[in-house]
């Protein structure tokens, strides 16, 4: 510590905490002063309050009367914007889309076994069947095979019709 600091001791004065509280207790129900720094101040933002002839005071409440937007043609706010009606000449209708691509019934046989290879093994289990030896290799075998031949018949992502990109454009 320095010599300053060893003067002043640990540089605060013992708080009296009953004089704190009666500070708070008579302060209570008055409004705090605006601290510093702070801009606009409120007490210049915040129109007077009206009251209804009743001291305010006298029962303990505060009260304050909200004034009601003007009657008559008041200007319109944003909630009173309605949408034009949409004309039929205007409005978009697509085009009935194409038919789903026939498939082959290996690929249908496929599918069954990758689905239908979990739900035997789930419908066993929630039927509370025993979990013979033939339930589990057609439920877990059903689907590995399906899953091997839907990989299996996947396209290589390379076109038959493909073409070196040097040639320019095709029309």
């Amino acid at each position: 510590m320095t010599e300053r600091d060893q003067e002043r001791g640990d540089g605060r004065d013992p708080i009296d905490e009953e004089a704190a509280w009666a500070e708070i207790v008579a302060g209570y129900g008055e409004e705090p002063a605006d601290p510093p720094g702070m801009w606009p101040p409120a007490s210049s933002a915040t129109p007077p309050a009206e009251t209804d002839g009743k001291d305010a005071a006298a029962d303990g409440a505060d009260r304050v009367h909200v004034a009601e937007p003007p009657a008559g043609d008041a200007p319109p706010g944003p909630r009173d914007w309605e949408a034009a009606e949409d004309e039929e000449e205007d409005h978009f209708v697509p085009p009935e889309p194409p038919p789903l691509p026939e498939t082959d019934l290996s690929t249908k046989l496929a599918w069954l076994a990758v689905i239908g290879g979990p739900l035997l093994l789930v419908g066993t289990t929630l039927l509370q069947r025993d979990m013979s030896w033939w339930v589990v290799t057609l439920g877990i075998g059903g689907f590995l095979g399906g899953f091997a031949t839907l990989v299996s018949r996947m396209r290589d992502g390379h076109d038959d019709d493909w073409t070196d990109p040097g040639n320019g454009a095709v029309v």
